[in-house]
């Protein structure tokens, strides 16, 4: 006789970059497991993957590409999908700021964890008075190459490489230039052409980009200082 099967529970949420509504499930037991042993191996790269992995079997909805979502989406679908799986609360250890090395122990509650939205954010760049440019937030897969990839490149390339297959495009009242119908080394010499401030603005719509964030109360134990820390990305979350 053939073992009943295990109903698994699903849940919805709203992804933060379209406001869609998507089913997921916990993960299993099975995929815990490769996210274990990713995390044991304490490197950043098997850690993403092995998140890509378990979201591909976790999200229910048809036609979602974890691949094409934003970080940011991944992070927040992550999170979600951890809670439903092993529980609410985190454990973190936070380092008091006020001396900036002793830890201490702080739960989490996942649902007090929220996307950081900058009221000032937007994906539209002024150039100059007849240039501008539209962004598009970094895929999971852009963010890997990007940011794990780190072979002989150092972190200016990176950086390069990051924003540009970060532009959408690029036109004035005239003319449109899609980046995909452009070579990288185009794009880059694009780049390369602006000033500082120019520059700046790019570095800005990163900066002011949604993120995953919570600001948490210390008090450290040795020199009963409050302080405040703010855990911004996964990354933060699971350190």
């Amino acid at each position: 006789m053939p073992l009943p099967k295990i109903a698994t529970p699903t849940y919805e949420l709203e992804l933060p970059s379209t406001g869609q509504n998507i089913s997921y499930r916990p993960f299993l037991v099975k995929e815990e497991k490769v996210l274990v042993i990713a995390l044991e191996s304490e490197d950043n790269k098997q850690i993403t993957t092995a998140i890509k992995a378990v979201l591909k079997n976790c999200i229910l909805t048809k036609g979602i590409k974890v691949e094409l979502l934003p970080t940011f989406d991944i992070e927040f679908l992550f999170l979600n999908i951890r809670g439903k799986s092993v529980g609410e609360e985190l454990e973190v250890n936070i380092i008091c700021p006020d001396d900036g090395e002793t830890e201490v122990p702080v739960t989490i509650n996942l649902d007090d964890i929220e996307i950081k939205k900058d009221e000032k954010h937007t994906n539209k760049i002024k150039l100059d008075n007849t240039i501008m440019m539209e962004m598009k937030y970094p895929s999971l897969d852009q963010f890997i190459k990007n940011n794990f990839d780190f072979n002989d490149k150092n972190a200016m390339d990176q950086s390069f490489d990051l924003i540009a297959t970060s532009i959408d495009k690029i036109y004035t009242e005239d003319e449109v230039w899609a980046t995909a119908d452009c070579t990288k080394k185009e794009v880059k010499e694009f780049l390369e052409s602006m000033n500082s401030s120019q520059f700046k603005a790019i570095e800005s719509f990163f900066e002011t980009m949604p993120k995953l964030s919570h600001t948490i109360k210390v008090t450290n134990p040795k020199t009963k200082v409050e302080g405040e820390v703010v855990l911004e990305g996964l990354a933060s979350f699971f350190a």
